[in-house]
């Protein structure tokens, strides 16, 4: 399918061909660290699928195996935008918050789930509040 997205100020944008069926969330300490959330939610797609247009920042994590992971995102507003092999990038994983059809793109697998918050399962039955004065997140 054809994705299509964009950073958060705009200044970065992006098209490609994407497998649905790529789709995974990753609950492993540096996704919840990077992405300042209990998890992180992609779709991996081939880099020669993905047109970018814009010049993203890149901070490089070296893991405890030595594997380098880019770690692109937008110097003006710092929307995260994908996770890439550092030194030749063959698959940009593609982070689902910056995606237009995200809705569409529900995650088929996931990973480290050891490391996922155990309060996850506890979502559906937290009532929902629209933020606002009545909120008790005022």
């Amino acid at each position: 399918m054809q994705i299509t997205g964009q950073c958060h100020c705009g200044a970065i944008r992006f098209s490609a061909t994407a497998d649905p069926a790529k789709v995974f969330a990753c609950h492993c300490a540096d996704c919840q660290i990077i992405s300042g959330g209990p998890f992180r939610a992609v779709i991996a797609v081939p880099a020669d699928q993905v047109e970018l247009v814009g010049t993203p920042k890149q901070y490089v994590k070296v893991a405890a195996s030595g594997n380098r992971r880019a770690q692109a995102f937008c110097g003006d507003c710092g929307t995260q935008l994908f996770a890439t092999e550092a030194d030749v990038p063959e698959t940009l994983n593609i982070r689902l918050g910056c995606v237009n059809e995200r809705a569409q793109l529900k995650p088929v697998v996931q990973v480290w789930k050891d490391s996922a918050m155990p309060w996850l399962p506890e979502l559906d039955s937290t009532p929902a509040h629209m933020r606002g004065r009545d909120s008790p997140l005022a």
